[in-house]
């Protein structure tokens, strides 16, 4: 029996293929095929557009897949307010960080644009109709119109549209276009979802929740590091004062008994700062390695 995983091309495939190989799945693609293969053969995996990705898991096509929250928005708002999948794990991270993508509106800087309520009558150009729809319903304003825009939205203002709503991590692209953001429509992340077929089935739901778990603790340990020293039991209480932990550092007896082990995980940006003060306070045997993984 095999698992079918849709993984998203675009804008998110490289940083997803990343994401797995941190959780311990090596998946290679080629550049003549939408098929990856993955180093686990009880796995299949398809490159698919997130934007379709919902649609495909709801039919069945795939077991399991990887998209974003906002277009699981969108083919829920485009059927009638009802999706077939379920939300397994949420994974923020984007294709530069890990953090939110937000949808914001925006209209060029120089408009008479400046808040949602001003784009009555106005044309909207973004790639997420439905929720943008439905934002301006929910703000009772009478747009003219909300129209797909097929790329390139940020250049569509003021002569194709007159604001548009487009996804951005930094805002940098929205400023080099000479765009003011005048609110957030929606924030989103990227989410495994399943459909209830696959979840019926005792085998697929178990390997689904596995990958769940792994990919959670991949993102669990991004940015953090594990630290371990020696320190004299006289000196303990002040090493234990320097150390932020995720819960508390192990402390583990060596045969000599006037000394223990350190261990312990914590903000890979705090590290140049705390091994100095570490030292000072009495630690030795310093050692920082990296993490793969944290299963909390």
């Amino acid at each position: 029996m095999t698992l079918r995983l849709g993984i998203p091309t675009g804008s998110l495939q490289d940083a997803t293929i990343h994401l797995f190989a941190r959780a311990g799945f090596n998946i290679y693609v080629s550049t003549r095929s939408y098929f990856p293969t993955i180093d686990d053969p009880e796995i299949e995996c398809m490159l698919i557009r997130a934007q379709e990705m919902t649609r495909y898991v709801c039919e069945g096509v795939l077991d399991a897949g990887l998209t974003g929250f906002d277009w699981i928005q969108e083919h829920k708002l485009g059927r009638d307010a009802h999706t077939c999948v379920t939300n397994l794990a949420d994974l923020v991270y984007s294709k530069q960080s890990f953090g939110k993508v937000r949808w914001v509106l925006a209209a060029p800087e120089d408009s008479r644009f400046k808040s949602p309520a001003d784009l009555a009558g106005a044309t909207i150009a973004t790639e997420l109709v439905q929720v943008t729809r439905s934002y301006f319903e929910k703000l009772k304003v009478p747009v003219k119109r909300v129209e797909f825009s097929w790329g390139a939205t940020e250049v569509k203002p003021p002569v194709l549209a007159d604001a548009i709503v487009e996804a951005t991590e930094t805002g940098s692209t929205l400023r080099a276009n000479r765009l003011r953001i005048l609110d957030t429509v929606l924030e989103s992340n990227t989410q495994l979802i399943a459909n209830g077929r696959a979840l019926a089935d005792t085998w697929k739901k178990t390997k689904i929740d596995n990958i769940a778990l792994l990919l959670r603790a991949a993102i669990e340990a991004h940015g953090r590091v594990g630290l371990m020293l020696n320190v004299r039991r006289a000196d303990l209480d002040k090493i234990l004062a320097l150390l932020p932990a995720l819960q508390r550092p192990t402390i583990s007896s060596l045969s000599d008994l006037d000394w223990v082990a350190v261990n312990t995980i914590i903000e890979e940006r705090t590290v140049r700062d705390l091994i100095p003060k570490v030292k000072a306070a009495g630690g030795q045997g310093i050692v920082e390695y990296p993490l793969n993984k944290i299963v909390v």
